[in-house]
């Protein structure tokens, strides 16, 4: 469960990255469980899908008219990802409980990760701190996707 509450604190930062880290963990046969959610992320559409998804989020991300990520659209793609992202890392007779723990800890770190950024804006601007954030935000991903089991 652990995974996939990490998992949703990266999702509260980028809505669309753990879905790549997904795909590409996917992709390599690393994901902890084959269940239905890594049985998609297998399938070449939705694995692009969300690699593309993720690279247009973080390039965006640095645009000045960029809304806060806690605007409805934006939790509403957190809330998605990360109960997804939650269900896939999840053991598979605790799905819904991976769903929820991923969701809840997404809209938490949505709020925090805003609170922090906006500080860091006023400091370093906003495209540096965008980029820092991308890189701490892309590394947890795929660290957290992609790690042994009993790991994390």
């Amino acid at each position: 469960m652990l995974r996939s509450v990490l998992m949703g604190l990266v999702a509260g930062q980028r809505a669309m990255t753990p879905l790549a880290a997904l795909a590409g963990a996917a992709q390599r046969d690393t994901l902890p469980y084959d269940n239905l959610e890594a049985r998609l992320m297998k399938q070449r559409v939705p694995t692009a899908g969300a690699v593309v998804m993720a690279a247009a989020e973080m390039a965006g991300d640095k645009m000045t008219t960029a809304p806060d990520r806690t605007v409805a659209l934006g939790l509403l793609a957190r809330t998605i990802s990360s109960g997804f992202a939650g269900a896939a890392l999840a053991h598979p007779d605790r799905r819904w409980t991976g769903a929820a723990l991923g969701v809840g800890a997404a809209i938490a770190s949505s709020y925090g990760g805003l609170a922090v950024r906006k500080w860091a804006m006023q400091r370093w601007g906003q495209t540096a701190t965008g980029f820092a954030e991308d890189a701490i935000v892309f590394t947890a991903a795929n660290l957290i996707a992609n790690a042994r089991p009993g790991r994390a």
